[in-house]
């Protein structure tokens, strides 16, 4: 197994306090990982982004294991968010924005269900604004489909080999399914939603 086969920082236990002081920790999986990442990176409030997998059965997965559509993983991204600065509920806003998650397994040319749309709740506060989010996406009628997303307890998250974090920070021409943004808060609405630019 070369260097960029393996799993360099191996198991995080999300449901541990956040490493950043004053911070909580939210998972999300909307397709390729490097999009997403990049997505939330790029928020006001937004102190860390790890991009990893999770929601499967294989320990310590390998990128090349979890592409076989075996392992039971998604792609998904950890993110500690300062409450202060952003709420969940603006974080699962953009969550909505950034993917279809009308598409079975699959998000742009990418297919499998590590490409699967999730939100992997880490407490029951999460797991009731999760629900309420996507009911309420779904009698907003923006969406011509049924969202298929999955709201599943948080697991075993296994951070991604090293050549996967940042990536487009490193790779700014890559392809992604996830079209130009910038992401700003709206402060004109009480509810201070967050909302993309394109």
């Amino acid at each position: 197994m070369n260097n960029t086969e393996q799993n360099s920082f191996g198991l995080i236990n999300p449901h541990k306090p956040a490493k950043i002081e004053g911070c909580e920790k939210s998972i999300f999986s909307a397709g390729c990982f490097w999009g997403v990442q990049a997505a939330f990176d790029r928020v006001p409030g937004v102190k860390s982004t790890i991009a990893g997998y999770t929601g499967g059965h294989t320990k310590k997965p390998t990128y090349k294991q979890v592409c076989t559509d075996r392992t039971g993983h998604a792609e998904a991204v950890l993110i500690e968010y300062d409450p202060e600065q952003i709420t969940y509920k603006q974080l699962l806003d953009i969550f909505w924005q950034i993917h279809d998650p009308t598409t079975l397994n699959r998000q742009g040319p990418d297919a499998g269900t590590q490409y699967r749309s999730a939100i992997f709740y880490l407490n029951e506060k999460q797991k009731e604004s999760a629900l309420l989010s996507k009911q309420n996406l779904q009698k907003s009628g923006k969406l011509k489909n049924t969202i298929v997303t999955e709201i599943t307890p948080a697991s075993a998250f296994y951070t991604a080999e090293n050549y996967h974090q940042k990536y487009f920070q490193k790779n700014p021409n890559a392809p992604c399914h996830i079209p130009t943004f910038n992401l700003t808060p709206d402060n004109s609405s009480d509810d201070k939603s967050i909302k993309i630019d394109e």
